[in-house]
């Protein structure tokens, strides 16, 4: 092989994206407890996951629904973190997921999976 086309990185990958990711998982933990405990507190709660594709990007919408309230969660890939809303009325949060998803698909998200969490 010639090694005149042999790249040598000025940086260590591993070693940069341990530093920027220092902390990183304290905060999510933090932002999403509420969201994590919720089907513990509450019977009959139902759960729906939305994995969304644009163009490189992956964004995720999810919502946990129970009889006495919901909770909406959004990765969204332009954002530094996860944004959780908690709501009293689970009616209410279910028209605000809906919309949410037909505004996505409006604005050129392509819904990839719609239904229950993925786990494994």
């Amino acid at each position: 092989m010639n090694e005149e086309f042999e790249l040598e990185a000025d940086f260590d990958f591993d070693e940069d994206l341990e530093k920027d990711l220092v902390g990183f998982d304290d905060d999510f933990d933090e932002d999403l407890a509420e969201f994590e405990d919720f089907d513990e507190e509450f019977e009959n709660v139902a759960v729906r996951t939305a994995v969304m594709q644009k163009d490189n990007m992956i964004a995720l919408l999810c919502i946990k629904t129970a009889t006495v309230g919901a909770a909406i969660c959004r990765v969204d890939p332009r954002e530094d973190r996860p944004a959780v809303q908690i709501y009293d009325d689970a009616h209410a949060a279910v028209e605000w997921f809906t919309k949410s998803l037909r505004t996505s698909r409006r604005n050129g998200w392509n819904v990839i999976y719609d239904g229950l969490p993925l786990k494994g």
